[in-house]
């Protein structure tokens, strides 16, 4: 059995760790592949100057060493944790379906994004350990020692369970998508080590998303889940993504953008300067264009007679931003809390509706084969 480690001193002593954590979560490690070797993955970035905030057109930082500021490291080793704790986070909350796979393509889908999850995090702590010194190191250990399961994960969405399979493909195209988003802002990233991992982190995110909205769409196409339920979990997941795009009118933001840590999303594309009070609305007006479409086309499959998807209004149980903690009903209408209790109980899943899915998953017929 591996000792776990005390003291993170290399990055060898972390995979260490990073092996031990498989145990501790239950992880069944040969599902992954003897086939499969985590490593660490480097892409060339497209430009190797600053490409936007105050240091544009300067040399891309190469080493902690080079950052001018002491703020600046700080706030990128931030991002840098937080970004791996959504990764080891994600495989925690799923770890519990692998024995409830609806076929054989399912299960190895599941894996192969579990692993790839693993592997993104593996990527943040070998920049955070290789890079950032002592504070590094111990900020790499913690990416191993949170629990999804005991809510201590630094995101809310990252400490929510995932109960059954129609939970993990609303989660996957959804949450998943937060994750595309945080990576395309950070791949512009002015410290060139950090553009170099995200790039590949990328490519293999794509993947993701695509199973989620392909199994959303299976399961849309058998009709046996009723529509009302589907929306339920849409209301979950798509509510708590939006607080995944922080603050409203962040000065976190604003700074990272100054600093030129964090970009826009598709930064490349923009010829107008950003306006650096409202970076994270931008974003979430974003995604909410793009889960929209994503939406409209699952609803061209569902019959005429029942209800269409929806998405839920920004204001919706939000614990973060300008609406946080108010009673906002999934339509965007102020209720009394009294009514706002009520309603949560009517659109939010239930217990018996995850247990309800899950008998579902016995029977089989609920989603549609991949083949």
């Amino acid at each position: 059995m591996l000792i776990k480690k005390e003291r993170i001193d290399t990055f060898d002593d972390w995979v260490d760790s990073f092996h031990q954590w498989h145990d501790d979560i239950g992880y069944p490690t040969d599902l992954i592949g003897g086939d499969y070797t985590f490593e660490t993955k480097l892409d060339d970035v497209e430009s190797n100057e600053i490409e936007f905030g105050e240091y544009a057109g300067r040399p891309k930082w190469e080493k902690v060493t080079d950052i001018p500021d002491q703020r600046i490291q700080d706030a990128l080793a931030h991002l840098i944790e937080f970004q791996g704790d959504t990764e080891f986070a994600s495989v925690e909350q799923q770890t519990n379906l692998i024995e409830r796979a609806p076929t054989e393509v399912d299960l190895k889908n599941l894996i192969r994004i579990n692993r790839e999850e693993m592997r993104h995090g593996w990527q943040m702590a070998y920049v955070l350990v290789t890079q950032f010194g002592e504070s590094g190191k111990r900020q790499s250990q913690r990416l191993l020692e949170r629990r999804a399961s005991e809510g201590s994960r630094l995101l809310d969405s990252f400490n929510q369970p995932v109960r059954n399979w129609l939970d993990f493909f609303t989660y996957t195209s959804f949450i998943d998508r937060d994750g595309k988003y945080q990576l395309n802002m950070l791949s512009r990233s002015a410290f060139a080590p950090l553009g170099r991992s995200t790039l590949p982190m990328l490519k293999e995110e794509a993947y993701h998303l695509a199973q989620g909205n392909i199994g959303l769409m299976r399961i849309v196409k058998a009709g046996k889940i009723p529509m009302t339920m589907i929306q339920k979990y849409f209301n979950k997941w798509i509510s708590t993504a939006y607080d995944l795009f922080g603050q409203d009118e962040s000065s976190s933001a604003h700074w990272a953008y100054v600093w030129g840590l964090k970009g826009r999303y598709d930064e490349h594309l923009y010829d107008e300067p950003a306006d650096m009070d409202r970076l994270n609305e931008l974003s979430r007006a974003t995604f909410f264009s793009e889960v929209s479409a994503l939406v409209d086309a699952l609803n061209h499959n569902i019959p005429g007679d029942q209800p269409k998807l929806t998405i839920p209004s920004d204001k919706f149980r939000r614990y973060i931003g300008n609406h946080a903690g108010k009673p906002y009903s999934v339509i965007g209408e102020l209720l009394s809390e009294e009514a706002y209790g009520k309603h949560l109980a009517e659109v939010m899943p239930s217990e018996a509706d995850d247990e309800y899915v899950i008998g579902l998953e016995k029977e089989g017929g609920w989603i549609l084969d991949p083949r």
